[in-house]
């Protein structure tokens, strides 16, 4: 049993502009996809059993005034104007779909609030105010913040970072500039301008719309983007149509930029009947996002069968037919068409896609949803028992419906799969849980085109798997040769270099430099170069870091290999030194100036030239320890018994004075206790070093770029200069007490020896501190070495030299009589 007492009811934006003769053909496909999802939930018997929908279809004209009088139609009577009453038994109005234009929704919502009318939008959601607040829609398309997600997922994809913005002058332009705009701008996107188009209100003012449209154009050309965002009603696109064939500059260069243009769901390749020989190459390549949807063979069979001749109660049908082939039909009238009489032959599928798509489109998608959406809620609000209060026979007038509001509940919690095995519901905000298409515009040499879904939005897949883009599907601009394009203000920093921000300029446009010495970047467009770890070194690009290799002064390298050959050098010297003189121990030149000092001397300098390998090699814990200890020891029982030598000299000579005390002094145990007490003191320096903070081995990361030195720490700086301060302290003593002794009769004049040795000595000592200071690494360690074998070898030559040169060379020298005289003279 058929029952019309319900009726479903919605509004049609923008087919025919008021007065102007302006129509956009494409949105007729907006009334077929609304009348077929009617007539499929009418012929299926499991959704609404007994129940018949019917609809109104209402256009708004774009206007305000207009739209409130229709929607004070639907409410009441198509006959007499009866506030809060009905007379009419047919309509029995549930639900009302409309609002592609926000304006529209809001003005519609303001008087269906009131009756608690649910009002289902397939455009963005109107922007409220104080004076309308809690105004409900429920929303048959994603929030608008999944689809700002989806454009800065596009535009980083791609590195479009310099972009242009246009967007109509509206309240949801304006909310776009406010809430998008700085969403992408925290992902490093810039603007390179964001320019606001008037809306198409009265022909009028059409001029002043091109007017500013060609200044926008002009902005387009010159801008360095190549990338275009376009955010504004669904007939946007057929504004973008008319600026090329306005701008001058384009005309004049006769070659147009290539560009892309980025497309937001409301926006439809539309066209105006007059624009159909328009070119469309602007559009060519662009990328859209729309509510996704998809395809109906069902639906291609309805609107293949539309025609005016077989269609009843379409009042939208005639015209359409007329303005989209140009031609009239019998007993209507051409108008201004300029037009043959249409035949009645003519086939929706043979019309330009900008004036009729076969498929459905993303609006007309949402409309088909609503439409079930509704249905649906209608029958669980039957299941549920919970039944319209029944109107009377249409006598007399009678309040108003009172049971539109029990709809509510069961659409917030309506969830179903259509017919193309979509799901459907909403989320707690009264939104579409779904996502978006991403569509690649493809303009063809006929001025046809045709759209290609190259990638998808669902915010419901797992975090990171949301937007998904096949780039080899994306046909660009010919402009690109087939190349994703670049839109950005500078060209990339290469590694190796950082931004520079531009005083004045957004942050997408700066300058590069080179990272600073020490410094690396991996990364195109870092904004700060980092530095390496300790263990790594920049390269010759400053693009990577390289490990570090480990050095340290070894045998293998040609520095320690000199080194320790001329440690052995003198070593091996003073041991033929040692041997001469144990030789020829009973000569006189041997005996003359204590023959044991003269031993111990020649041992402490031989072990003074060993101790140089303690610093070759791979340092050890025990090597650094013994390093500057076995160094400091023995080089103070070398300059003590250089000192108790020059002591016995000057006792020497005081000892021949008469009635002298000086004779008890002249003793062996007199100069090894000068030796040893000398030499205990310097024990006892290197005691306190190793109890406080001994020497370790350590890491250099510093002193080189690309290497590690591998060294001895000194542990604690303040005792390494005390016991060279006390080196220096007893060298000193003896060079002064052997300065004084110069001119002391003596045998072979020692003391001039010793006076020369220790001014080598004490010299090379003083200038170690600057050279071992200024050095690095392995160097400080070579120059140590370099002044142990300098003064080392000073005291070998000065003092033993002159003795061997008489023993080896000048043996008759060595003898008494020639020592006796030297006394004399």
């Amino acid at each position: 049993m058929e029952n019309k007492a319900i009726s479903f009811y919605s509004r049609y934006d923008l087919l025919l502009h008021p007065g102007s003769g302006q129509v956009v053909p494409n949105h007729y496909q907006h009334i077929l996809a609304f009348a077929f999802a009617v007539k499929e939930i009418n012929e299926n018997p499991q959704i609404l059993p007994n129940l018949t929908l019917g609809f109104h279809i209402y256009d708004s004209y774009f206007n305000a005034q207009q739209t409130y009088h229709g929607t004070m139609l639907l409410l009441f009577t198509m006959e007499s104007f009866v506030p809060n009453y009905t007379c009419d038994t047919e309509k029995n109005l549930m639900a009302i779909i409309g609002g592609l234009d926000p304006e529209t929704s809001l003005h519609m919502a303001t008087v269906l609030d009131t009756y608690k009318i649910p009002q289902l939008i397939y455009g963005p959601a109107p922007v409220t105010n104080d004076k309308n607040p809690g105004l409900s829609f429920y929303q048959m398309v994603p929030k608008e913040m999944v689809q700002y997600a989806g454009i800065r997922s596009l535009l980083l994809h791609f590195r479009w970072t310099w972009i242009g913005v246009i967007v109509m002058d509206t309240d949801t332009g304006e909310r776009f500039v406010q809430t998008a705009l700085p969403f992408f701008s925290r992902s490093g996107i810039c603007f390179a301008f964001i320019e606001k188009s008037r809306t198409l209100t009265f022909v009028d003012k059409i001029e002043d719309i091109l007017e500013q449209g060609v200044k926008i154009y002009a902005k387009v050309l010159n801008s360095r983007a190549n990338v275009f965002m376009a955010y504004g009603e669904s007939y946007s696109v057929a504004f973008l149509r008319w600026l090329p064939s306005l701008s001058e500059a384009e005309q004049e260069s006769n070659m147009s930029k290539g560009n892309v243009w980025i497309m937001t769901a409301q926006m439809e390749f539309t066209s105006f009947v007059y624009q159909r020989s328009l070119d469309i190459e602007i559009t060519h390549g662009a990328l859209s996002f729309s509510t996704h949807s998809n395809d109906l063979p069902e639906f291609q069979q309805f609107i293949k069968r539309r025609n005016p001749s077989n269609t009843m109660g379409d009042g939208f049908i005639s015209f359409f037919w007329q303005q989209a082939f140009s031609c009239a039909l019998p007993n209507q009238g051409v108008h201004d068409i300029g037009g043959d009489l249409c035949t009645g032959e003519e086939k929706l599928e043979n019309l330009p896609g900008t004036f009729f798509e076969m498929s459905m489109n993303g609006h007309s998608y949402s409309i088909y949803n609503a439409v079930h959406a509704v249905a649906h809620a209608l029958h669980a609000m039957s299941s549920s028992r919970c039944r319209h209060r029944k109107i009377g026979n249409g006598q007399g007038l009678q309040p108003l419906n009172q049971e539109q509001w029990q709809l509510h509940q069961f659409l917030r919690d309506i969830s179903f799969n259509n017919s193309a095995g979509d799901e459907v519901s909403f989320d707690q905000n009264r939104e579409l849980e779904a996502g978006f298409d991403v569509i690649n515009w493809i303009v063809s040499s006929n001025l046809s085109f045709h759209k290609v879904k190259v990638g998808m939005l669902n915010p419901q897949d797992p975090l990171g798997q949301t937007f998904t883009i096949n780039d080899n599907a994306i046909t660009w601009h010919s402009w690109f040769n087939q190349v994703p394009p670049i839109s950005i203000c500078t060209e990339s920093c290469h590694p190796g270099s950082s931004k520079k921000m531009k005083e004045g300029e957004p942050f997408c446009c700066y300058d590069c430099i080179p990272c600073p010495e020490g410094k690396i970047s991996k990364e195109k467009d870092m904004n700060d170069c980092n530095a390496c770890v300790d263990e790594e070194y920049p390269n010759k690009n400053q693009d990577l870091c390289i490990p570090k290799d480990i050095t340290f002064l070894s045998y293998e390298e040609p520095l320690g290999l000199c080194l320790a050959c001329l440690t052995l050098s003198c070593f091996l010297t003073a041991v033929l030194t040692l041997g001469t003189f144990l030789k020829h121990h009973n000569t006189p030149i041997v005996k003359a100036n204590n023959r044991d000092l003269t031993y111990a001397l020649l041992i402490s300098l031989q072990l003074c030239f060993l101790c140089v390998f303690l610093f070759i090699g791979h340092p050890e814990k025990v090597t650094c320890i013994l390093q500057q200890t076995a160094f400091g020891i023995i080089f103070a029982v070398a300059v003590s018994c250089v000192l108790a030598k020059t002591i016995m000299v000057v006792l020497a000579f005081m000892a021949t004075k008469p009635a002298s005390q000086m004779r008890n002094w002249m003793g062996r145990k007199s100069a090894m206790y000068v030796v040893l007490s000398c030499s205990l003191i310097q024990a006892g320096i290197c005691t306190m070093w190793l109890s406080a903070s001994p020497p370790f081995p350590d890491f250099d990361m510093y002193s080189f770029n690309e290497e590690i030195v591998l060294r001895c720490n000194e542990g604690s700086t303040t005792m390494f200069y005390c016991l060279l301060g006390y080196l220096g302290f007893l060298a000193i003593i003896s060079f002064t007490v052997a300065f004084l002794a110069r001119k002391l009769p003596d045998s072979f004049n020692e003391a001039k020896f010793i006076t020369f040795s220790m001014l080598v000595f004490c010299s090379v000592w003083l200038s170690f501190i600057p050279s071992y200071l200024s050095s690095k690494g392995k160097y400080m360690v070579a120059v140590e070495i370099f002044s142990i074998l300098a003064s080392s070898a000073g005291l070998l030559g000065c003092i033993f030299s002159p003795k061997c040169y008489i023993i080896l060379l000048r043996s008759e020298l060595n003898n008494r009589e020639h020592l006796i005289r030297s006394k004399q003279i």
